[in-house]
């Protein structure tokens, strides 16, 4: 069984909320990529995307991600980072991927400002097309989805905590 899970989903959808309170439950470390990217470059991610524009900007979280060497961990990247083959297979091969589903009203409701954010949204791009481009390749890299329509993290921790614990079981009784 792989230690550490990680979060991906759009931007707003709780990785951060949930991989906190997970961490917690579990009595994992949490790693919050975009936090990493900040330290390691010393600077904000907007800043980033004003310095190298947005392919820039995948190219440093795509190295970044790809390196991460961390255990019993729930990793929460930025959404961006399923633009980063290098850096999924890596995720992938070191973790559980659990995509945090969440409807396109949910996204655009709890968004506010996109820029301040540090959304990778390449021009002329709306947020309606960013979420219709990324949820086929959040989908195609999961290996569990969790659908947080009408949940609160705490709903949506335990529902993932079971699925795992299942796994878990059922992992051990096919040995």
């Amino acid at each position: 069984m792989k230690s550490n899970i990680t979060l991906i989903g759009m931007p707003a959808s709780g990785k951060s909320t949930v991989g906190v309170l997970l961490a917690k439950r579990l009595g994992y470390s949490f790693v919050d990529v975009d936090i990493v990217i900040q330290e390691k470059t010393g600077k904000l991610l907007k800043e980033i995307i004003a310095e190298v524009g947005t392919e820039g900007f995948l190219d440093v979280e795509e190295q970044i991600n790809s390196e991460l060497d961390v255990k019993r961990s729930i990793i929460a990247p930025g959404g961006s980072v399923i633009y980063g083959e290098k850096a999924m297979e890596h995720l992938k091969e070191i973790s559980t991927v659990v995509y945090l589903k969440l409807e396109y009203r949910d996204v655009k409701r709890r968004l506010g400002d996109l820029t301040d954010r540090g959304v990778a949204l390449k021009n002329g791009m709306t947020l309606r097309d960013l979420y219709e481009e990324r949820v086929p390749i959040y989908e195609k890299y999961a290996d569990i989805t969790i659908d947080e329509t009408g949940k609160t993290p705490g709903q949506t921790v335990d529902e993932l905590r079971a699925v795992m614990e299942a796994r878990i079981r059922d992992g051990l009784q096919a040995k």
